[in-house]
Formats: structure tokens, sequence, C-alpha cells
């Protein structure tokens, strides 16, 4: 199981990254990609994580993979909020590591609760600046990202 969620997270985050490298986006690969990534997103969807660990990965894969998904079949809001009430129970129980800034920042990406930025923000306060691995690096920016741009489907006018 702990394979099935750590291999959705990569697929959903590489779709929600898609062409964001300047590489050119074909439809048919985009529609092929949202689909395997929702479909596989609703088979773990009732799965559960043996370990808290498993448990933490499940639920960040499948947050990831809803928000990256244009895919809706009438409850992806119920089941987004079951993932979110699932990652509440699991992150008390995480150890601060990059997992569990993961999980905070894509918690706090579904509805800007401050507390989440700050937990993620502590932890990542004890890294070592100057030694980030890519995968740190990568979630410093995702974190400074959503919370620069809370609202990224409206126009904000000055």
């Amino acid at each position: 199981m702990d394979s099935n969620s750590s291999s959705l997270f990569s697929l959903a985050h590489h779709l929600l990254t898609y062409g964001l490298d300047g590489s050119p986006i074909y439809a048919d690969q985009f529609a092929r990609l949202n689909r395997d990534v929702y479909e596989r997103a609703i088979e773990l969807y009732n799965t559960r994580g043996t370990t808290v660990e498993e448990e933490a990965e499940l639920c960040l894969g499948l947050l990831v993979a809803f928000a990256a998904t244009i895919y809706d079949n009438g409850s992806k809001q119920e089941c987004i909020q079951s993932v979110l009430d699932r990652s509440w129970e699991v992150l008390p129980k995480l150890p601060p590591s990059l997992l569990k800034v993961r999980l905070l920042t894509y918690c706090y990406g579904e509805f800007y609760d401050e507390s989440l930025a700050k937990e993620a923000h502590e932890i990542i306060n004890t890294w070592n600046k100057g030694e980030l691995t890519l995968e740190e690096a990568k979630i410093v920016k995702e974190l400074k990202d959503f919370e620069e741009n809370q609202y990224p489907f409206e126009e904000v006018k000055g």
C-alpha cells in the first residue's frame, strides 16, 4: 500500500506541475494523466495506512490528486473533506519531518488555516537552509506559493 500512495503522490504532483517547466502540453496526454490520477485516487480513497506514516502518505497523495484533477464524480468536495478529517487525526501523531511538512502544506492549500502554515514553518526552520534536499526545497517553494496566492482562481483587482 505504501508504494501505491507514494506513486499516487508522484503521479498527482506531476499532473499538478504539468507544463510548468515550459514543455508543451498535449491535450491527449493531459486528459489521460487526469483520468489516471483520478481513478487511482478513487481506488485508494477507502483504504487506510497500517502505520501513521502510511496513512499520512495516503492522505497527502489523495489531497494532491483531488487538487490536481479536473474530474468530479459529484462528491469530490466530500472526498476532500473526508481526507482532511483523516489528516487531522494523523498530523498530531507524525514526528517533525518532510512528510509532515508536505501534509501540512497541502492541508493549508485547501483552506488556508494559518496554524498549519505556522507549524510547517516551525519544522522548516529546523532544517539546514544551506543543505536542503531537492524535495525539501520544493515543499518550501510550494508552501510559499500557497501563502502568496490564496485565491488562485480569482482575479484580484488592485
